[in-house]
């Protein structure tokens, strides 16, 4: 896909929004319960996944964009302490060792995090919205 062919509607955010190590929150969706993820950087890769914890589906974060542990090592359930891998999603302790954050699959193209081809966000958002 070149950047001239770029669709607007799946862009999550800009690559430079990301700090080294840090990530952003994005929404899919509008209305009062929109889809919420976040992307987070794992090494040189660029993650994104739902933000809902899968002990309780609740969310991960209580402060804006503050998904990672102080070292941003790992991703940190603001809940229950959940601890997750940032570049699996899996969690490595807590009350929901051995399961994992869901996946949305992105892609980078011209320095803008999107949703993959292939991926249906109306689809994501009937699943995971509320």
């Amino acid at each position: 896909m070149s950047s001239d062919e770029i669709d607007l509607e799946r862009v999550l955010c800009r690559v430079a929004e990301l700090e080294a190590t840090g990530c952003r929150e994005f929404r899919l969706g509008g209305g009062d319960w929109p889809l919420k993820g976040f992307i987070v950087r794992a090494g040189g890769e660029v993650r994104a996944y739902i933000n809902r914890c899968p002990h309780q589906s609740l969310s991960l974060n209580l402060m804006p964009d503050r998904f990672l542990s102080a070292d941003n090592s790992v991703i940190v359930c603001s809940m229950h302490g959940a601890i997750f891998e940032k570049a699996t999603g899996l969690c490595v302790a807590g009350p929901c060792a051995g399961r994992a954050l869901a996946i949305v699959s992105v892609v980078v193209v011209a320095g803008l995090v999107m949703l993959a081809e292939g991926v249906d966000a109306a689809a994501l958002i009937r699943r995971f919205a509320g």
